[in-house]
């Protein structure tokens, strides 16, 4: 079984779908392993390392043969058509919105798995991109806060006087709010943070947070199943806005990181919230790619709202692509470990097995995910399964 791992191609994209301790776990599994070359050099992973752990560096041509293509991105037009039919392409594949990508893929005969739609269960724990990714990014973000910020965390007491501890606002307590809420705390920061889901305030407060929310009824059944945070309602968004507001113009810097699978980034802070703040105040949008929490973030730029900067930086975990990289390999390598057949050796294609239905999302020229299928489509084929040699 050949894998392959491509550069990628994004711009924007400085992660690598494999490490060192990867391609030893995949080539133990039985899979002849080509990178190609360059692919791990934004990751500080040169390709002695890649060779030295069992992989051969090979071209962007060795793609055509190979029967497993791990992504960090979903592929562009000009890869697809490099890919054999039969392939199977795992990466992060952000397929809402994005129907005319998904078909080219099914077109070419690509068996294309979404990692961001694994289950969340224990079993697929190692393999949460989102988590893992996520939690890279909630750190970063209170990196990037202090550097834009031109004052101290910390409260620092001195001969000369007292410099005042800064005040961080988490808006969204999911994994990168809380690490970021982590790291503020870390660093000095007074921290509040605010959550739709009742669960993030034990989570808050455990971490030394203050927690800042409007508890009503709505909010105590605002959370799905599956730990995501609910759309919510006009009227409750309009009261914790007018409670959010108060508090943001007493803060220096704010993170927000309020995101929902599938829509676009909630609203959070309008532009008269942001020129309420104080002269020299920070936030940071996690959510610019998807639209922004902020009124007036601009994707991939530091913008000047009022007295405040708006950080909108692009792909903020592949800002710390050293480790982002080995914490996705990881996931990769994980993932794919289940779906090579014990007895045979072979990679086996089983969309009936919990994982790979899950995050399939292109199978035998057609889009298989309920999710994304065409209505005629819709549902997947219990006989659908296979073996690559």
């Amino acid at each position: 079984m050949k894998l392959f791992v491509p550069i990628e191609r994004d711009a924007e994209e400085t992660r690598v779908a494999a490490s060192p301790d990867s391609v030893k776990k995949l080539k133990a599994l039985g899979f002849d392993i080509v990178v190609e070359a360059g692919a791990g050099t934004s990751s500080r992973i040169p390709d002695e390392a890649f060779v030295a752990a069992g992989a051969r560096i090979g071209t962007a041509a060795d793609a055509k043969d190979a029967d497993v293509v791990l992504k960090v991105r979903r592929p562009l037009p000009a890869e697809i058509s490099g890919y054999k039919k039969g392939a199977a392409i795992i990466g992060i594949m952000d397929p809402y919105g994005q129907d005319e990508a998904l078909q080219q893929l099914a077109a070419a005969g690509l068996t294309a798995y979404a990692m961001e739609l694994m289950p969340r269960i224990t079993r697929a724990q190692v393999m949460d991109v989102l988590s893992s990714q996520a939690n890279l990014a909630g750190y970063q973000a209170v990196i990037d806060a202090a550097a834009v910020y031109d004052r101290a965390f910390p409260m620092m007491m001195t001969a000369a006087g007292t410099v005042p501890a800064a005040r961080v606002f988490v808006m969204g307590a999911g994994v990168a709010g809380l690490q970021a809420i982590a790291t503020a705390r870390r660093l000095g920061a007074i921290v509040t943070a605010t959550d739709v889901r009742p669960a993030a305030k034990e989570q808050v407060e455990s971490l030394g947070a203050k927690f800042i929310a409007v508890e009503d009824e709505e909010f105590k059944a605002a959370e799905t199943a599956g730990g995501y945070a609910k759309q919510m309602s006009a009227q409750y968004q309009q009261k914790q806005a007018e409670l959010t507001a108060s508090h943001i113009a007493k803060q220096d810097i704010v993170i927000t990181t309020a995101l929902i699978p599938g829509r676009p980034a909630p609203r959070l802070i309008t532009r008269q919230m942001v020129e309420s703040m104080r002269p020299g105040s920070v936030i940071i949008d996690l959510a610019v790619e998807r639209g922004g929490n902020v009124e007036g973030a601009i994707p991939g730029e530091i913008a000047a709202v009022g007295p405040a900067k708006v950080v909108g930086y692009l792909n903020v975990s592949g800002r710390i692509a050293a480790s982002a990289s080995l914490l996705y390999a990881k996931n990769l390598a994980a993932f794919l470990e289940t779906m090579v057949d014990k007895e045979s050796g072979l990679l086996k294609i089983d969309l009936t097995e919990e994982l790979q239905q899950a995050t399939a999302l292109t199978h035998d020229g057609k889009v298989v995910h309920p999710a994304f299928a065409p209505a005629v489509d819709a549902g997947l084929n219990p006989a659908v399964k296979g073996e690559v040699a």
